[in-house]
């Protein structure tokens, strides 16, 4: 049996403020309308894994509404999002920070890919997580969804295990694995063939919940 595996990257959470973990006001509504665009499909989920994160359930909720369904998650925590800002702290601990660097998205997520792709070497001191702990989790987390019986599993996840999987997937070199991440839409979908013979990338980055008619208000990044 084949799946249609859906990985979801959660709506626009709270860049910036005291709890990014928490979804903006624009980010239920987006959960919302993907939720609805999918059900337009015919992608609605057999069974359902998120990852242990407040803005991975409230995105699955959003959606859940927006399908019109009710079902109870499994949480992998693998699926969760590498902690980004103790990363960074790390890599400046002994000073130099760029200014900005937390709360100017520019100057974040500038320095987050020259950061993550230091981590992708080792050559940070003492990181909140190694680079290969955080693949091994991701991995381990999807080999879970392939065992599962569920024909069209669906996951709620974040930016960089989205882009780690994609790029392991694919077998592109390390550095693709960041390059995905600051790619990844809020909301955005991307889709997996998996089956006893290996996954395939099916789709990547895809917002059907978002046209030119909604565009300007909907299409967010961070």
């Amino acid at each position: 049996m084949s799946q249609m595996f859906h990985l979801v990257r959660h709506a626009q959470a709270s860049f910036g403020a005291a709890d990014y973990d928490n979804l903006s006001e624009l980010g239920h509504r987006q959960s919302e309308a993907l939720g609805v665009a999918l059900k337009r499909q015919g992608a609605v989920p057999d069974k359902v894994f998120i990852g242990a994160m407040k803005r991975h359930r409230q995105t699955w909720e959003g959606m859940a509404r927006g399908m019109g369904i009710t079902a109870e998650p499994v949480i992998l925590p693998g699926l969760n999002e590498f902690d980004f800002k103790g990363l960074l702290d790390a890599r400046f601990a002994r000073g130099g920070a760029p200014e900005g660097m937390h709360d100017d998205r520019r100057q974040h997520f500038r320095t987050l890919r020259d950061t993550v792709l230091l981590w992708q070497k080792d050559e940070i001191e003492n990181p909140p997580e190694r680079f290969g702990d955080f693949a091994a989790r991701v991995r381990e987390a999807r080999e879970v969804i392939a065992a599962s019986d569920a024909r069209l599993p669906m996951a709620v996840s974040s930016g960089g295990a989205i882009g780690q999987t994609v790029a392991e997937i694919t077998g592109g070199p390390a550095d693709q694995m960041i390059a995905l991440q600051l790619q990844v839409k809020n909301c955005a979908v991307a889709r997996f063939v998996v089956s006893k013979n290996g996954t395939w990338l099916h789709g990547f980055n895809e917002t059907p919940h978002i046209d030119a008619s909604n565009e300007a208000d909907m299409l967010t990044y961070s």
